[in-house]
């Protein structure tokens, strides 16, 4: 294998071999699909970075589809949101689609699966369809209508596109198997009625195709090679599969190429909210100013925050195309923008929480334009002029009246120099009634070759102009505000994530225009924000120096991606150790059993019960994963978990099997 083949990643992996066994390099094609309910988030630039960056490798056409089947949900505000977005990353699409287009299409292909009696019109309510859909441990049963004749389904098909019933009262169901053990294939809904205006056709349909149906077809249409997602929809391949089975049947002559579904880990971040329905509850209850809010995860957020389409993009690079969900650490996303802006941003000075120096030995009326560097990190950046005068601001926190050795900082009768000027000594203060220092007087000296180990930055008071600074923290305090089943993600706000100043900056920042990105001097890195007016200068925080969270958070779990240059091994999720553990329980001496379920034991602390429902339907024979299973199970029961029939049927089941292993564990569940 060449060094070349081993730098490719799974997805490559799997296109590289779709080549080599005949597929022509022309026929690749891949699509980026968003729903437009919602703005695109950093979850989702890993999905656009995958299925746009394999068409700049493969030089490759990629759509841009939007799936927009829900008009209840869906806005052309979003569609043009997302346009943005994606435009603004660096992406051009072959071509801009919308599954709307293909409404006619995949009508007359359910019309000739109601004729295959591969569909059929349910008429029950929406309680008795969940209902005898059956559990992931229990199969479903039959719905009474599922036996229509076909012309009676093709009538009631024909009048629910007609308007002739009302919401809810019929659905059409694919015709699959109620006792398949992947309940995406328990007769799925294909079409509901909807009177809702889309935002494309308006009213000229009322029913809409559901997004397992139509979402698959239209990568068919569109003749995409490789349909990429992320893991969760790994259960919905066989359904994807199935669809397309059938409707190639109706359709090869005209599109021969069937498309092949496959999935990579999603992009989870710590302190964020990836859910476009949780978001919009952020923007909706007032807790941000919008989609683009500073704090918010959103594309256009991160852009109106200060981050670049290049620090983004890096950031997905670094982070990888994986098979296995892992949570990434936003510190490594403001690795990658302090590290952009450092190449690219101008240094300017600017003082935040401001005390006046008085130096004493200048004189009053005098003034200098001192020469400044802009980005020492950039040779063609050049300098600039910046003001000096009698009286300047510094930060408060760089003077104390008396400080140790090691305090580099201005003190009482200790000497710093200050950035692009002079040197200055302290040598008295001036204070309120309060005792709180209004003024530090100090003396400066022309000879600035003397070795001293403080550097400030400042700016001169009668030149200064004033701007509103907005200073961000993470939104949340938790590293996984959506993870507590117990708690709403909203309990976990944090109440300090803006803080608003008013800043003292250099004269130099007089005529900025929104989008511009400064290093703050010793502070951190600045944009200039949309709401800035010709009379009002307003500047977001981007991100500090350095990680401000590092000392104060606690060292991240095994599977959480931090480091800046090389990614830690991801640790494996517990519901897949504990999978592992059964493989051979049941055939372990009793001494490293009752190891094992002690380890088991302790990993069920950190298993979900969304995690742990599906093992229920493991097949008979496998009586080692129902066993560990059972071990997790009792875990959870303890901790909280309410027994429900599923749970009730499973223990049920486990005590009543040959398996005395099994049945004793069972056992011990009252």
């Amino acid at each position: 294998m060449s060094e070349e083949t081993k730098a490719l990643n799974f997805i490559e992996h799997i296109i590289e071999e779709d080549l080599a066994n005949g597929l022509p390099k022309e026929k690749l094609r891949f699509r980026f699909p968003p729903e437009p309910n919602g703005y695109l988030h950093i979850g989702h630039t890993k999905a656009i970075g995958i299925s746009f960056g394999l068409g700049e490798t493969y030089n490759a056409p990629v759509n841009l589809r939007f799936d927009d089947t829900n008009p209840s949900k869906e806005e052309q505000e979003y569609v043009d949101a997302i346009k943005k977005d994606i435009a603004w990353l660096g992406y051009t699409w072959a071509n801009e689609l919308y599954s709307s287009d293909y409404f006619q299409i995949l009508y007359d292909w359910a019309i000739l699966m109601i004729k295959d009696g591969k569909a059929y019109v349910d008429s029950q309510t929406s309680e008795e369809i969940a209902k005898q859909k059956g559990t992931p441990t229990q199969v479903g049963t039959n719905s009474p209508y599922r036996d229509r004749s076909v012309k009676e389904n093709l009538e009631l098909f024909e009048g629910m596109k007609a308007g002739k019933f009302p919401a809810g009262t019929h659905i059409l169901r694919a015709k699959i198997d109620m006792e398949d053990s992947n309940m995406l294939m328990r007769d799925p809904m294909m079409y509901r009625i909807m009177y809702s205006k889309h935002h494309r056709t308006g009213d000229d349909w009322c029913i809409y195709p559901m997004y397992d149906w139509t979402h698959g077809e239209s990568d068919y249409i569109e003749q995409i090679s490789h349909s990429l997602c992320s893991l969760e929809f790994k259960p919905h391949r066989k359904l994807y599969d199935w669809f397309k089975d059938h409707v190639y049947e109706y359709a090869k002559d005209k599109l021969p190429l069937p498309p092949k579904q496959r999935e990579f880990a999603r992009l989870n971040l710590s302190y964020t909210i990836m859910s476009k329905r949780k978001l919009l509850r952020l923007v909706e209850d007032g807790v941000v100013s919008g989609w683009d809010d500073p704090r918010m995860p959103t594309i256009s957020g991160l852009r109106r925050r200060g981050y670049t389409p290049n620090s983004i993009r890096k950031f997905i690079e670094k982070v990888g195309v994986a098979k296995r969900e892992n949570v990434i650490d936003v510190s490594l996303l403001e690795f990658c923008i302090r590290e952009d802006l450092n190449k690219t941003a101008n240094r300017v000075m600017a003082v935040l929480d401001p005390v006046k120096v008085v130096i004493t030995n200048y004189p009053e009326a005098k003034e200098e334009w001192l020469e400044a560097e802009n980005n020492q990190e950039d040779d063609t950046a050049g300098f600039r002029k910046v003001p000096f005068s009698r009286e300047i601001y510094i930060e408060k926190d760089d003077f104390k009246e008396e400080a140790s050795n090691k305090y580099f900082r201005l003190k009482l009768g200790g000497e710093v120099r200050l950035k692009n000027a002079y040197i200055i000594k302290a040598n008295a203060v001036v204070k309120d009634e309060n005792g709180n220092v209004t003024e530090i007087h100090c003396t400066y000296d022309t000879d600035t070759s003397k070795k001293v180990k403080g550097t400030l930055h400042w700016v001169s008071i009668k030149h200064a102009i004033t701007a509103e600074i907005r200073e961000y923290d993470r939104l949340f305090s938790d590293e996984s505000p959506d993870s507590d089943k117990d708690k709403d993600f909203m309990e976990f706000l944090n109440p300090n994530s803006l803080t608003i100043k008013t800043g003292y900056l250099e004269p130099s920042l007089a005529e900025v225009k929104a989008g511009d990105q400064f290093q703050f001097q010793r502070l951190g890195y600045f944009n200039v924000d949309d709401d800035t007016t010709s009379e009002k200068l307003v500047f977001n925080k981007t991100v500090g120096l350095r990680d401000s969270w590092a000392k104060q958070a606690p060292k991240p779990q095994n599977n959480v991606v931090t480091e800046p240059n090389r990614r830690a091994e991801q640790k494996r999720p517990a519901i897949n150790v504990i999978q592992q553990f059964g493989k051979k329980y049941t055939n372990l001496p009793e001494e490293k059993q009752q190891k094992a379920k002690a380890e088991i034991q302790t990993l069920a602390k950190e298993v979900t019960y969304d995690e742990l429902e599906p093992l229920f339907g493991t097949a008979i024979k496998k009586a080692g994963t129902r066993a560990v299973t059972l071990i997790a199970l009792k875990v959870l029961l303890k901790n909280g978990l309410e027994r429900n029939e599923a749970i009730n049927d499973f223990i049920e089941k486990a005590k009543d099997d040959k398996n005395d292993v099994l049945a004793a564990e069972a056992s011990e569940i009252l």
